[in-house]
């Protein structure tokens, strides 16, 4: 794989400045929120003569919006050029890509991987069926990415975090969380069927392909990395990688290209 990397590294670096992938920002619906939600989407430039293209959907980080990938990752244009890949960065608000127990104007994982995914279908040349669909997220978008393709395996085939809070009840007083679970000292059972680490029962072997990707000095490291063992200990195969590294954007940049590369092997192999 590294050798694979290296190749495809170099590529990106060749074509990063000859890039002509289209960024834009689109408004989809929610029917079950009742509301406009603007996301990113980057086609590459050879959609216009493609047939049906592979969607990654990447998912932001608490107080992020949907801009954020696109704005601080600017070689995501010339990932989409090199793999044929349409990214799609939606809006996730400060949710957790769950639908809230508490706050019934939350339904995020309904628009994420119901709404927001027929939306694409039917707007662009998409490969419609697990086969041609990943997705992946940093911090918030980790687990979300995670939480979503745990509970909906007939969507994804292909799953990824990146610095992701992967097991969300450590954190009982961070990040808005008990706006949407409720306090866990009151109502303990949102926190446990809704934290990823808890979901990986849903699993079997195989039945989806996983990276999961998490920095030494990342606050979630230890999150992660029990994620990892609880994954061995049921035999699921996954792809785990650990560098040296913090929870922010420098770290991220270079996850990225990990991630992307690892979905397009699951594309390709998919074919």
């Amino acid at each position: 794989m590294k050798k694979t990397l290296f190749t495809a590294i170099l590529t990106l670096f060749i074509v990063v400045f000859s890039h002509a992938a289209v960024v834009e920002t689109v408004e989809t619906f929610s029917a079950s929120m009742d509301k406009k939600i603007n996301a990113v989407v980057i086609t590459p430039a050879s959609y216009t003569k493609g047939k049906d293209f592979p969607v990654i959907y990447l998912l932001h980080g608490f107080g992020d919006t949907y801009a954020g990938w696109s704005a601080n990752v600017i070689g995501l244009n010339a990932m989409s050029d090199l793999y044929h890949v349409i990214f799609v960065c939606p809006d996730g608000s400060t949710s957790w890509y769950m639908d809230s127990p508490v706050k019934k104007d939350f339904k995020y994982e309904t628009y994420v991987s119901s709404e927001l995914v027929k939306w694409v279908d039917q707007k662009y040349k998409t490969i419609k069926n697990r086969s041609g669909r990943g997705i992946t997220g940093l911090s918030m978008g980790g687990h979300g990415a995670l939480y979503l393709a745990f509970r909906h395996q007939d969507v994804y085939g292909v799953a990824g975090s990146t610095s992701g809070g992967v097991d969300i009840r450590p954190f009982p007083n961070n990040w808005n969380l008990a706006l949407d679970l409720g306090k866990y000292a009151d109502q303990p059972e949102n926190w446990e069927k809704n934290t990823v680490i808890n979901l990986v029962n849903l699993l079997t072997p195989n039945s989806l392909s996983l990276i999961v990707d998490c920095g030494t000095e990342d606050f979630f490291y230890e999150v992660n990395l029990n994620l990892h063992k609880k994954l061995l200990q049921n035999n699921i195969p996954h792809d785990f990688i650990v560098r040296p590294g913090a929870h922010n954007w420098q770290y991220w940049k270079n996850s990225i290209k990990y991630q992307v590369l690892f979905m397009n092997d699951y594309f390709q192999k998919n074919k």
